[in-house]
């Protein structure tokens, strides 16, 4: 799981009523109990600021092989949601277990890939 720590992720100033060090201990503890099944990890922004909090749900690498892809959650602000995103994940998550209608509630679409930096950019022959 990777989750979003940017700047507005985590901030209790955008989303005062929410634990968000208490999110990220219980992911930590979930993924520590797990036995190696999890894995979390933070990340500086993710981008899509309007739907903090932001968690990414990688699949398996087997998952992967069969053509998963990660899901990500936005919104995820209390208890509820936190439980329901660590039960997922234990159970198989991406390709591997059905996504439970109340999570899906929390589904987002990823931000579209930034185009490289010299994209727009012209190249320039030398004479």
């Amino acid at each position: 799981m990777v989750v979003c720590r940017g700047c507005c992720c985590g901030d209790p100033r955008k989303n005062p009523g929410s634990d968000h060090a208490g999110q990220l201990a219980r992911l930590r503890e979930a993924a520590a109990a797990s036995g190696g099944r999890l894995a979390v990890r933070t990340s500086d922004c993710l981008g899509p600021c309007a739907q903090a909090n932001v968690i990414v749900v990688q699949p398996t690498t087997e998952a992967r092989r069969r053509g998963a892809r990660a899901v990500w959650f936005g919104w995820a602000l209390d208890d509820t949601a936190t439980d329901e995103i660590i039960a997922w994940a234990e159970s198989g998550g991406p390709g591997s277990t059905p996504l439970p209608a109340t999570l899906d509630l929390h589904r987002i679409d990823p931000p579209a890939p930034k185009p490289p930096a010299d994209a727009g950019r012209r190249s320039r022959r030398r004479r």
